[in-house]
């Protein structure tokens, strides 16, 4: 169970859910539409169900929490089921949870992957605190994706039992230099250097950094600004831009699926947001040798070494960003090196080769009935 959206979850759970098709499993996505990244042909071992909402004219809203729920109830009892990997404490998990009382005889195990989200935001809102908790204490086996995320847990909930830290992961193939499809011509037609910018553009992204970022950037190196995404804060970011007087070198390109290629050519990315739970945008620009200019919150640490694959600066700090910017984008023998160095990084530790047996094992261990105490597994293994 996941979001469609672009947000890192629902990535998240479609290639996770696509390299373990590939290593023999049989996955079914539940989702209020298909997820984003569900596109690469078909696969005799993927399927995909859409949940269609429940409307009442006597009840406000859309009860998407009975919908997911019911569709979880169908699937089981069509195709059969071992393990509900839910994607979000809420709705998922709490779904999960009721699918699994209509079928009590089926023997359903539930996964919860925390991603970030239903815990730094959702989670602490007083009347759905309770319920994000029961989730994360009643699931089989819960997950974070960051080891700073599994202690915001701990402190937030108080939760008492193990929680795994598996990390996310990148396609190495798919995110990578020298993709045939990378229009850098089109936006960069003398040469200009290009920064990219990629996020739901939600409060939390710091969108508006981004933009003063590039205004500093802009002042000292010929370059062009990459806005991929969409949001709240995209209104506010081009307001200023045009304050500022770099709206004709900045392009806001919305959502766009095939992200990849704006990794293949950009020189730099920036992501100064407030926190991330992990990164993922980060590393996929990372295998994508772009040289990474990140704020040193949350678990954007354990993805980027300072310095070395990356660069990493206090939140807010605009001028430290752009300074180490400039820096980068006039040594090109650094930029070059950091961006092999933030590639290999970002194969060595975060390749789906070392990640996917990670979920595999929890799920074996699931099945068995077995604590990651019993089993010797590691919260970071």
């Amino acid at each position: 169970m996941c979001a469609p959206t672009y947000g890192g979850s629902g990535v998240v759970a479609t290639e996770l859910g696509r390299f373990l098709a590939e290593r023999g499993h049989t996955v079914h996505f539940i989702s209020t539409a298909m997820p984003f990244r569900l596109n690469s042909g078909p696969n005799e071992k993927i399927f995909f169900h859409e949940v269609q909402a429940v409307n009442y004219p006597v009840l406000p809203g859309e009860m998407f929490e009975i919908s997911f729920a019911g569709k979880a109830v169908q699937v089981m009892q069509d195709y059969g089921l071992d393990i509900v990997h839910a994607h979000y404490a809420i709705p998922h998990a709490i779904s999960a949870f009721l699918a699994g009382q209509v079928m009590q005889d089926s023997g359903l195990k539930v996964v919860t992957t925390l991603h970030g989200t239903d815990i730094t935001l959702v989670g602490r809102a007083p009347s759905i605190y309770p319920i994000v908790r029961y989730a994360i204490e009643h699931s089989d086996a819960v997950t974070a994706v960051s080891e700073w995320l599994r202690r915001e847990t701990v402190e937030a909930f108080g939760i008492n039992g193990k929680i795994d830290v598996i990390p996310n992961f990148v396609d190495e193939n798919k995110f990578r230099r020298g993709l045939a499809r990378c229009p850098k011509e089109h936006f960069a037609p003398e040469g200009e250097k290009i920064l990219l910018h990629v996020s739901n553009f939600r409060p939390v992204k710091r969108v508006g950094d981004v933009i003063r970022v590039f205004a500093r950037v802009r002042e000292q190196v010929p370059s062009r600004l990459l806005m991929v995404g969409d949001g709240p804060e995209r209104d506010g970011a081009t307001r200023l831009a045009r304050e500022l007087g770099i709206l004709q070198h900045v392009f806001f390109l919305g959502k766009q699926e095939a992200i990849e290629n704006y990794f293949a050519c950009a020189d730099l990315l920036l992501f100064p947001s407030e926190y991330e739970s992990f990164g993922l945008a980060a590393l996929e620009a990372m295998a994508s040798e772009n040289v990474v200019i990140a704020s040193r919150a949350g678990g954007l640490p354990e993805v980027i070494t300072h310095g070395e694959d990356g660069f990493l600066a206090p939140v807010g700090a605009v001028e430290e960003m752009a300074g180490l910017a400039v820096d980068i984008l006039r040594d090109g023998e650094r930029r070059l090196a950091v961006g092999r160095a933030a590639r290999k990084k970002a194969i060595e530790a975060f390749h789906p080769a070392r990640v996917v047996p990670q979920y595999e094992r929890l799920y074996e261990r699931v099945l068995a009935g077995r604590t990651a105490d019993q089993t010797g597994i590691s919260p970071r293994s």
